[in-house]
């Protein structure tokens, strides 16, 4: 993997996203990446599992560089992350967190969602547009005007999602999307992210939405990659899940 991709060249790439050697230690001298190497076609959606303390959010702060390197490269849409591509980065990588509350700030769920354009300098009808499009996406147009704080817990991760799908990100990253969520808004989501044509990158530790949404899985534990296979191929490994501290719900059968 070639370090020097640019800006110039960055479109040609058929992946979304491309690790190569990532290696990463805290300023404590806590090493918590230890060489990833991982690649995700455009397109395709797969899920992030791993036990707590795995360095799965480590591997994604390093996604829109939040953090950087130890050693290695990271390229999202073929334009490697570095400090002279941390905007267009930032664009391309559109990170959900799991607390919506952490993304939803302002009197109204519009000036939310219209926030980041607006901040990155777009205006009038082109604005209002994006903005429109991004809640019709996540079934939420209908609550433009309301306060996000008069909203569900559910109908709130819909709109920190749109937050991010208005910047037209290259990746849409979600940290444990259906937790804390009823069957209903659970399954709502679910409609909704299955809907989306881009790449997505989920962490979780439900297994079963796993399933449900990513084609495939992989395995960080221990600061490597553990299994990188079709999510029920490798669901289908009761060993495998149960050395990384990974479990399915009693009675669950996989396919």
């Amino acid at each position: 993997m070639n370090g020097s991709a640019n800006s110039t060249n960055s479109t040609s790439s058929t992946n979304s996203l491309e690790v190569s050697g990532l290696a990463y230690a805290y300023p404590d001298g806590h090493q918590a990446l230890f060489g990833v190497d991982l690649t995700i076609p455009r397109g395709e959606r797969v899920a992030l599992l791993g036990p707590n303390g795995a360095g799965k959010t480590t591997l994604v702060l390093h996604l829109n560089g939040i953090l950087t390197p130890g050693a290695g490269t990271v390229r999202v849409g073929g334009l490697t992350v570095g400090k002279d591509t941390l905007a267009e980065v930032r664009r391309r990588v559109g990170i959900v967190f799991q607390d919506p509350d952490d993304q939803l700030f302002m009197p109204t769920v519009r000036e939310d969602v219209a926030f980041g354009p607006a901040n990155a300098g777009l205006r009038g009808a082109e604005l209002e547009a994006r903005v429109a499009r991004a809640l019709d996406r996540v079934g939420m147009a209908e609550y433009a005007d309301r306060p996000p704080h008069h909203l569900s817990f559910g109908q709130r991760r819909r709109v920190a999602v749109a937050t991010v799908l208005v910047m037209e990100p290259e990746i849409l990253v979600l940290d444990e999307p259906s937790a804390n969520l009823d069957p209903a808004a659970r399954r709502e989501l679910a409609d909704i992210l299955l809907s989306l044509d881009l790449t997505l990158l989920m962490v979780t530790h439900d297994l079963p939405y796993a399933l449900q949404l990513c084609p495939r899985s992989v395995i960080l534990s221990d600061g490597v990659i553990a299994a990188d296979a079709p999510t029920p191929e490798l669901f289908a490994d009761e060993t495998l899940l149960a050395r990384h501290r990974l479990e399915l719900p009693y009675g669950f059968a996989v396919g």
